[in-house]
């Protein structure tokens, strides 16, 4: 092709691009961008835009709402993450097998996954209500307790009941993920593990685990992206309480903007949200380019 033939194709491409550049570029580029500058200045966003530079980013460092949500979101991320990998990966392995009604238990198991967040915390609240709910009813009927417990509005159990909840919406995409690299090893390796008198235990760790590690990985990360910045199940069924047991980052955002009408703060808390999950990509980048 003739170099005027390629300018041409170039160009030709970028056309094609676009409508879909615009279009990132007012629902994404804008609002970021947008985002950072109003984290320099403490405004309403009205008629208060007093120039703050830093300020906001410092003021975070004696923040104890903002510290409290980043510890609340650790131990969010940490166990959530963790249950979806054990859960996902064990249903994984079962559903990898010759199983009886394979298809209909991979579509069955995929269903928390479907149901919308907003449709899935209303169920948990109403299954958790400590005056009318299915959970403590049941527990009460096996003589589990004595009295209805108020799982969402107690500091002992709001946040575990949160996390679980959240294992139980999330574990599907795990499950689907080490399902497809659980299908692309090879079963000639399992026979030769069986010929060599591995046991089953000796083959998961020493074929399975190394042959789908790279999507193994990758999965976490990108479940811990997700789930950092999660928002909508915990504002429904808690609110960040009680005493802000449940307060992540994300609630914390919305509270500072929306009912503290500190925009500054928030959109600074944003910013910082984004580094974050910005790292969580470029390890992710790195990761997939090494494997």
């Amino acid at each position: 092709m003739s170099k005027i033939g390629k300018f041409l194709d170039r160009r030709f491409t970028l056309v094609l691009m676009l409508p879909a550049l615009c279009i990132a570029a007012v629902l994404i580029l804008y609002p970021m961008c947008y985002g950072f500058y109003i984290s320099l200045f403490d405004t309403n966003l009205v008629n208060k835009w007093e120039f703050k530079g830093v300020g906001n980013y410092l003021a975070l460092l004696n923040n104890a709402a903002f510290r409290n949500s980043l510890w609340v979101n650790i131990q969010f991320i940490v166990l959530v993450v963790l249950g979806h990998m054990v859960i996902g990966t064990v249903l994984a392995l079962q559903l990898n097998k010759a199983i009886k009604a394979r298809a209909f238990w991979r579509c069955l198991l995929m269903l928390p996954w479907l149901i919308p967040e907003v449709v899935y915390a209303l169920l948990a609240k109403w299954v958790l209500n400590p005056q009318y709910g299915v959970f403590n009813y049941t527990l009460m009927s096996l003589g589990i307790i004595d009295a209805p417990v108020a799982w969402l509005g107690e500091i002992a159990t709001a946040l575990s009941s949160v996390i679980v909840v959240s294992i139980l919406k999330g574990y599907p995409f795990t499950m689907i993920m080490v399902l497809s690299g659980l299908q692309t090893v090879s079963g000639d390796l399992y026979e030769a593990a069986e010929m060599d008198g591995c046991t089953p235990w000796q083959t998961f760790w020493r074929i399975t685990v190394p042959s789908i590690l790279p999507v193994v990985a990758v999965t976490l990360i990108l479940d811990t992206v997700t789930w950092f910045k999660h928002y909508t199940m915990v504002a429904i069924m808690t609110g960040g309480g009680p005493a802000k047991t449940t307060s992540l980052v994300s609630v914390t955002i919305y509270k500072t903007a929306f009912e503290s009408f500190k925009f500054g703060q928030a959109g600074a808390m944003a910013v910082i949200v984004f580094v974050i999950c910005y790292l969580f990509g470029v390890f992710y980048r790195r990761l997939t380019h090494e494997s």
